[in-house]
């Protein structure tokens, strides 16, 4: 089923195919994936964003609850006091003097601290509320009360699909090593696909966060040519910084490209578009100089040619 749902969202998403690998010598290819720890972290991350979510959704709905049974009880009040005072003293009773009724004589100067403090925060907290329900027209309670209900649709509706993004955001990540070069591949809605020579590599380094830790996984960061110092945090925002995140062998692949990086520099080859192995490239090499050196004889033979037969013209 799962793998139905993925061929769909893919097809939709238009998510290009697994990478290609990149130059490198038959054989050399080492492909690498995120640990299923780096998931489980992804996941830790997830549960707590839908957790904060729903916990200011139930908050909302007591704060609208409360402010409604509010609205009911002013109302009910203000009506009850309507009909009361013209019976007593027969005039109707005026707004100024509802008010009065409504809240209650505060405390003067309640000691801090005190029973009677609280109790004088507490009545005015209510005042507070009763003033606001009965400033708040009928009409706003059921608007709020369908926006409250289309945000927990759209919230039990978006705990799939986020978290389907989430699996394949993790299983979407390819490293891959070859002895020229390395690319990495991750991302669903924006793919990044980079790719580094070991022409430009400078830094390899390891980092760690205190989950990461707990968790026995680690990131792998590669810095290139023009990219400042490595290693800090932030960094795979950086054109020239390519980072394996989320690896349980961190020190097999830093072992890895530092190997293929030292064999690299050593062997002189150039530019990993240049395909084939170094013999095979000082043979091109040779052959290219020996074509120059031909082509520079056949013009030395023009040359000496033309003034041979421009010599005799003037002879």
């Amino acid at each position: 089923m799962f793998d139905r749902i993925r061929t769909a969202v893919l097809r939709f998403a238009r998510v290009p195919h697994d990478p290609v690998s990149p130059s490198g010598g038959p054989g050399t290819l080492r492909v690498f994936r995120a640990s299923r720890r780096f998931y489980h972290l992804r996941l830790i991350h997830w549960s707590v964003g839908q957790v904060g979510a729903l916990a200011g959704i139930v908050f909302s709905l007591m704060f609208i609850h409360r402010l409604e049974r509010a609205y009911d009880e002013t109302r009910a009040q203000l009506a009850a006091e309507s009909i009361a005072t013209p019976a007593a003293s027969g005039a109707p009773a005026t707004p100024a003097a509802r008010d009065d009724a409504i809240e209650a004589p505060q405390p003067e100067s309640p000691r801090p601290g005190s029973k009677r403090g609280r109790q004088g925060s507490r009545e005015r907290a209510e005042a507070r509320m009763r003033n606001l329900a009965r400033d708040t027209p009928p009409w706003v309670f059921p608007l709020v009360t369908f926006f409250e209900l289309g945000g927990i649709l759209v919230y039990l509706c978006q705990i799939p699909v986020t978290w389907m993004m989430v699996r394949l955001d993790y299983e979407l990540r390819w490293y891959m090593v070859t002895d020229r070069s390395l690319r990495i591949r991750s991302g669903l809605t924006f793919v990044l696909e980079s790719t580094m020579s070991f022409a430009n590599v400078q830094h390899v380094v390891i980092t760690r966060g205190p989950i990461q830790r707990l968790l026995g996984i680690a990131d792998v960061r590669v810095q290139s040519a023009g990219g400042g110092g490595g290693g800090e945090q932030g960094a795979e925002d950086s054109l020239h910084t390519g980072v394996f995140h989320g690896v349980d062998n961190a020190a097999e692949i830093r072992d890895l490209i530092l190997e293929r990086l030292r064999h690299f520099r050593e062997s002189g080859l150039g530019d990993p578009d240049e395909t084939g192995s170094a013999p095979a490239l000082t043979r091109r090499r040779a052959a290219s100089g020996a074509a120059v050196a031909a082509a520079s004889q056949e013009l030395l033979a023009e040359a000496k040619a033309l003034n041979l037969a421009v010599r005799r013209r003037t002879g």
